[in-house]
């Protein structure tokens, strides 16, 4: 890469695009590789370039856009798509719904290397196919090779990935002699079928059961017997005494994983796994009523076939709290952002 006067430079390539604001909107007036003529002169000198890069390979030095290509090949991994390379950058596209999942720990060691630059949506995030994922750069027109090598040295395997919804299938049991015998309306049911359906999931087998552990408990049995993909149980989540629910997911089996999250709403929530992975959950009220709670943060990542731990769970009450904004944008908000 040379920089040479303007009017010296006819003939010559140039190095990288050239930008033009007009009309309020940002265009390409020269694009990279543009071998200059005598008419492009005035109108570089209208643009304020008194100089211009023009190419000169260079051994051991890769040009912005080579170290772009580089970087997205470093960086994509399953089921998502690479853009053609623009000034400079590149980014990644989702190939299929599912949930998009970052190595943040690579990801900031690679950021922390001063030429290089990527952003990306966060971690554990719902996206449909054509979501844009991320977006990379070098900072100069032109990096030596060593530095795509640092990168690379960083991670053994691409840094994002997006998970296709693997579950197919819920049971929804509905628990409350109020709701059994008509007292009040079943909110639950139409809630948990709109929340499963945004990833994929049909409720195949629905039961209504009043405050019997023993009846809740055989129902999750029966759900996981007949091959359901994940059981949920609604109300009866609390801990007043003659609310059995959660002894009821204890009895049928399935071993808990957390009764009670750092996450508002939603703190009364309950995750329990069975031997073979088919998870099982305790849905509070608030799931009825509040728009977004704990369900919404780990439906995803359940319907991706992620198993949680104790320790996720203790990771959530970083971005727990939702702040109930009049215009609710989760998941681009930072409810449930955990770690």
């Amino acid at each position: 890469m040379t920089q040479i006067p303007v009017a010296d430079a006819v003939g010559r390539t140039l190095y990288h695009d050239h930008t033009i604001i007009a009309g309020g909107k940002k265009g390409v007036a020269f694009k990279r590789g543009h071998v200059l003529r005598g008419e492009d002169i005035s109108v570089l000198l209208n643009m304020g370039k008194e100089n211009v890069y023009v190419w000169e390979p260079e051994a051991g030095m890769l040009h912005e856009d080579d170290a772009a290509v580089r970087l997205a090949a470093l960086c994509a991994g399953s089921h998502m798509t690479e853009t053609a390379v623009s000034e400079g950058k590149i980014e990644l596209v989702a190939g299929c719904d599912g949930l998009f999942r970052a190595d943040t720990a690579a990801l900031a060691a690679m950021n922390a290397i001063p030429e290089i630059a990527v952003a990306f949506r966060r971690s554990l995030s719902p996206v449909r196919s054509g979501d844009r994922l991320a977006a990379m750069r070098v900072i100069p027109l032109e990096v030596p090779e060593s530095v795509l090598a640092k990168a690379a040295g960083l991670t053994a395997s691409p840094v994002f990935e997006v998970l296709p919804w693997r579950l197919k299938t819920a049971a929804l049991i509905v628990t409350g002699s109020e709701v059994l015998h008509g007292r009040v309306t079943d909110a639950f049911t139409p809630t948990a079928a709109a929340k499963f359906a945004d990833y994929g999931i049909t409720i195949t087998r629905h039961t209504v059961i009043g405050d019997d552990a023993s009846a809740i408990a055989e129902a999750i049995a029966e759900a996981h017997r007949g091959g359901c993909g994940i059981i949920a149980c609604a109300g009866g989540m609390s801990v007043d005494p003659d609310d059995q629910t959660p002894g009821a997911i204890r009895r049928s089996g399935a071993q808990v994983v957390t009764y009670g999250t750092p996450v508002f709403p939603g703190a009364m929530f309950m995750l329990a796994y069975f031997a073979d992975g088919t998870p099982v959950v305790g849905l509070p009220g608030c799931v009825m009523h509040d728009r977004v709670t704990v369900f919404d943060v780990v439906l995803p990542r359940i319907a991706a076939g992620i198993g949680l731990t104790g320790e996720d769970f203790a990771g959530m009450g970083n971005g727990g709290l939702c702040l109930k904004c009049r215009y609710c944008c989760f998941p681009a908000c930072s409810f449930g952002t955990g770690g």
